[in-house]
């Protein structure tokens, strides 16, 4: 191993450590508000100065904040994760650069009453090295990110939190309004793996990072 490879290595156990601290932040913030600010605000100051950030080089000198949504707390949900449409395909594997084939498993379904609508999205499972529960969504909102956005990535950080029942039932904080693009978006280097079809929406869900904040006013 290099210097520069070991030096890398250590900007993104760094990277990891403050994305974990900032949900935990969130996680432990009553008002919802108030959390999703500070959250907004930590992002914007780890992609702006982060050596691990995914903006590229030269976006970074002119970069003031990514383009989120006002907070909207029809957007936020505490549901249960139910049987999912036995139709859809179980599990699949997305395709990396850096990490190979890497595969999720399906867990089931959440069923989101949002107020365009009602949203049914797949919960998915790290199928690999150290689990995790993965939550993308794609919808017709028109400033959201083609290729879609991540609401729960729960081994890279983003968990807005997890229980269980005595019967078994897991519910999931799913709030919308922290949904944000992947690091795709930002550097076409990068491979993430991107909604399925259990994943997909018509309903437009407009909170959360907006697509122009990818590529405006940097």
């Amino acid at each position: 191993m290099t210097s520069t490879e070991l030096s890398t290595a250590a900007d993104v156990v760094d990277w990891r450590r403050r994305v974990h601290a900032l949900y935990r932040a969130v996680r432990e913030t009553a008002e919802p508000r108030q959390a999703h600010e500070a959250w907004r605000r930590g992002r914007d100051q780890l992609l702006a100065s982060h050596p691990a950030s995914p903006l590229l080089g030269e976006h970074r000198a002119g970069f003031s904040g990514l383009a989120v949504a006002e907070y909207d707390e029809r957007y936020r949900f505490e549901v249960a994760v139910t049987e999912p449409d036995p139709s859809l395909p179980s599990a699949f594997k997305a395709s990396t650069a850096t990490d190979g084939d890497v595969p999720f498993a399906r867990l089931g379904t959440v069923v989101l009453p949002a107020p365009e609508g009602e949203v049914r999205l797949d919960v998915w499972r790290l199928a690999s090295y150290g689990g995790g529960i993965f939550l993308p969504v794609k919808d017709a909102a028109p400033d959201s990110y083609g290729g879609g956005r991540y609401v729960l990535d729960t081994i890279k950080g983003s968990d807005l939190g997890t229980t269980r029942a005595d019967d078994g039932t897991v519910t999931l904080v799913v709030d919308l309004n922290f949904a944000y693009n992947p690091s795709c978006a930002y550097d076409p280097e990068w491979a993430c793996p991107l909604p399925q079809q259990g994943n997909r929406t018509a309903v437009p869900l407009p909170v959360g990072e907006q697509h122009r904040g990818a590529w405006v006013d940097y």
